[in-house]
């Protein structure tokens, strides 16, 4: 059975560093967490793609969902990524992707994904991108990227994920779905660091005009206040769309910090991005406690620390490299 990465296994599978337990926030969002595990596969350092994590902002009602662009991978790792046209099976064309050497990035139900238990598994339906690595049509069996780490799916939740009890009344299954083509030689470690510091810079162009976690602060409280109105599962997806993102945004920031600065003069901007992080895990906890006594003075000031942060950040780097 062919795969993209022939000696990746989800038995003896070591998630990269970046999705370490004991990090702030080990899993970001599913894109983001994917990339860095396929480059873990290809063996090329992750950390080198994450300068746009400079560019997210506070888009109204919730922080950017931060994603890689697709020319930042084509530039620091010669990985060609770009969308894939599904008009027959989707099984079939991830089969023929992967025959030639290609992994097919193929947004999936949660509800069949034994990864989620817990969370969406057998419980709820809802979008995210998986990366196929290795597909047994007949076996029924996929081994597959999601989140942090590396995983087997088989049997009915195979079924359950390509539609293939759907009746002939059901809407066709069309997912969106890139695929990416990975060069014949892994960039060496000089490449990816000239690149890494030029696309620093272009990504620090082109941040927010003005402090997005203060203007995500003046409306927090209010915003929480009609979270509380709401079921209590609907605080899990309005504290994920604000607070994570925001948070494992900057971690990732700062660890893209540390590693393109090894002599460590990047350090001040890189622990300004963990205090973001910080703050908003810490805030996050406040905002659970908040919903169930609904008392929500205290969140007024509560994200004042990475406001603070955030145009230490900035500043610091406009020094350093602006």
């Amino acid at each position: 059975m062919a795969a993209v990465f022939p000696g990746a296994d989800p038995e003896t599978w070591r998630p990269h560093a970046l999705h370490d337990a004991e990090r702030m926030w080990p899993e970001t969002n599913c894109y983001v967490d994917l990339w860095i595990e396929v480059l873990n596969a290809f063996g090329a350092a992750p950390e080198a793609m994450l300068g746009f994590s400079l560019t997210q902002d506070f888009e109204g009602d919730q922080f950017t969902f931060f994603k890689v662009p697709l020319e930042d991978l084509e530039s620091l790792y010669g990985i060609r990524c770009t969308e894939l046209a599904i008009f027959d099976k989707v099984e079939t064309h991830v089969a023929t992707q992967i025959a030639r050497g290609r992994l097919c990035l193929v947004e999936m139900d949660s509800f069949y994904m034994p990864d989620t238990r817990g969370v969406a598994y057998g419980q709820e339906h809802g979008k995210t991108t998986v990366a196929i690595n290795r597909l047994d049509p007949e076996g029924k069996r996929l081994d597959y990227f999601h989140n942090a780490g590396f995983f087997r799916l088989e049997g009915k939740d195979f079924d359950g994920l390509f539609h293939l009890n759907d009746g002939p009344d059901d809407l066709p299954f069309l997912p969106y779905t890139e695929f990416a083509k990975f060069p014949v030689k892994r960039p060496d470690e000089t490449h990816l660091r000239r690149e890494a510091k030029r696309l620093l810079a272009a990504h620090f162009a082109r941040r927010p005009a003005e402090n997005p976690v203060a203007a995500f602060a003046t409306l927090f409280p209010s915003q929480v206040e009609a979270v509380a109105d709401r079921p209590f599962g609907f605080f899990h997806k309005y504290a994920f769309n604000t607070l994570r993102q925001l948070g494992a945004n900057f971690e990732l920031a700062g660890s893209h910090l540390d590693w393109i600065a090894p002599d460590g003069r990047l350090e001040e901007a890189a622990d300004a991005a963990r205090k973001i992080s910080e703050t908003a895990k810490s805030v996050q906890f406040q905002l659970a406690r908040a919903v169930t006594r609904r008392r929500f003075d205290p969140l007024a000031s509560a994200l004042d620390p990475a406001v603070e942060a955030w145009d230490r950040l900035m500043a610091t780097l406009a020094a350093r490299i602006g």
